[in-house]
């Protein structure tokens, strides 16, 4: 089992160029498909945690069409997660996690900040 996770979706092109940034250097890692297998509340608690966030705020995708249906500008940071536990396409992505820290890995170069 890896040290390093990805949490990946494989429709993403910043997804596919994390895993191609890493293969390349020879870094292996687990790459989670959240869509297939979403986060619960405690995972996006040791998430926010590992990103550094007091506000998950970041953590979310705000183009998606489930923002702005949910209304979610200015939402509690709790809301904010049990939105993403619902809505597991809202988690921004690609996000890279080593060591008890993460990066969210747009551009995807700052997965190497972990390595």
């Amino acid at each position: 089992m890896s040290d390093t996770l990805v949490w990946f979706n494989p429709s993403c092109s910043k997804c596919r160029a994390v895993r191609e940034l890493l293969e390349g250097r020879g870094i292996e890692a687990e790459y989670r498909e959240y869509l297939d297998l979403p986060p619960n509340r405690q995972e996006l608690d040791q998430l926010r945690a590992a990103l550094g966030l007091d506000d998950p705020a970041p953590m979310l995708r705000r183009g998606d069409s489930a923002y702005a249906e949910l209304g979610l500008e200015g939402a509690a940071p709790g809301r904010l997660l049990d939105a993403i536990v619902a809505h597991p396409a809202l988690l921004e992505r690609p996000v890279v996690v080593r060591g008890g820290r993460a990066v969210i890995a747009r551009p995807p170069e700052r997965a190497l900040e972990l390595f």
